[in-house]
């Protein structure tokens, strides 16, 4: 039987690597894996719809949803995580020092939708008092000018935002002081070329995302997988099929953490992060599937709706195609 030709774009991850390389290959599915930046990945599949299926950002997927067509249907797959403690820059001329520091202040941000200020914004309010509104958001290129917004915004008029000048980047920008702060998913490059003017906000992040995650128990979800709409529909079956492969892909991966022989990264200490992780989080310190991740989607999607961008609050199981919702019991 001839197996259905469907084209993958994802960044190289180990949790994927398996599929990529056809270890692992998903059932009925004749898979073309492009292995892509994740920006390249994202802006090529939010603007022109170029692959059957791709990594996506997960606050970019969400919004898409309010289009009277949404063109991708997600299943429960996350290929990135991410603790964004370490992704809050501060300008040294900004007087900046604390969280609270930072109301009435002008924070950059690569793009307003991007999932990583989403859930930064949201720690923000939820911990530190400080609210989307009590400060004015500035986007635009964070290395090159000209950079824009992948998805019309239509926010409140309560959340100020403006972009900056055609010639300017915000890497440049707060070295200069002439922003206060930068929320982003990639730290500017003026953190290490300009280190007396670029500085974190939490210094000790790592403390500080511990402490987070005790408190909440919340490893931020940063992408999800989506099937473009029109591929799902003519072949639903396609969605249960790569949840299982790229559930195989991680588990794959995973083994490789238990191996002591041979370290397979190039850490000196693998095997002892991996144990304190597991004494962390527990065996599957990277789950996929929707139940184990409720209480991370449902947090996101508040933050995603206070601010401003979903016109109501979605719940987890709303977001995901419903084959992939359960799973056969033997």
């Amino acid at each position: 039987m001839k197996k259905l030709p469907l084209s993958f774009a994802c960044w190289d991850y180990d949790r994927t690597r398996a599929l990529a390389d056809g270890t692992v290959r998903p059932d009925g599915i004749d898979l073309t894996y492009l292995s892509l930046p994740v920006e390249e990945t994202f802006f090529r599949m939010m603007r022109s719809r170029e692959f059957d299926a791709s990594e996506m950002s997960l606050s970019s997927y969400t919004a898409s949803l309010t289009a009277a067509e949404p063109p991708f249907i997600a299943i429960p797959v996350f290929p990135s995580r991410f603790f964004r403690h370490s992704c809050i820059f501060v300008s040294a001329k900004s007087g900046i020092r604390r969280p609270e520091d930072l109301k009435g202040k002008r924070v950059g941000v690569p793009e307003y939708q991007m999932t990583a200020p989403v859930w930064i914004r949201g720690i923000l309010s939820d911990d530190y008092g400080v609210k989307v509104t009590d400060y004015e958001h500035f986007s635009g290129g964070e290395e090159e000018p000209g950079r824009d917004e992948k998805l019309k915004l239509d926010l409140p008029a309560r959340i100020k935002i403006n972009a900056i000048g055609e010639k300017q980047t915000l890497a440049q920008m707060i070295a200069d002081g002439e922003i206060d702060a930068l929320v982003t998913a990639r730290a500017p490059s003026t953190f290490r070329k300009r280190p007396d003017e670029v500085k974190r906000l939490f210094p000790d992040y790592v403390a500080t995302e511990k402490a987070y995650y005790a408190k909440t128990r919340i490893f931020p979800i940063m992408h999800t997988v989506v099937i473009r709409r029109d591929v799902y529909e003519a072949n639903p079956w396609v969605a249960q099929s790569l949840f299982k492969a790229l559930s195989a892909a991680k588990a794959r991966a995973m083994e490789l953490y238990g191996q002591t022989a041979a370290l397979p990264a190039m850490l000196p200490w693998l095997v002892a992060h991996v144990e304190e992780t597991r004494s962390l989080f527990g065996e599957d310190w990277w789950p996929y599937g929707l139940e184990a991740n409720r209480h991370v989607l449902d947090t996101f999607l508040r933050y995603h709706h206070e601010q401003g961008l979903s016109k109501r609050r979605l719940k987890p199981e709303e977001i995901f195609a419903r084959e992939t919702l359960e799973a056969f019991k033997i």
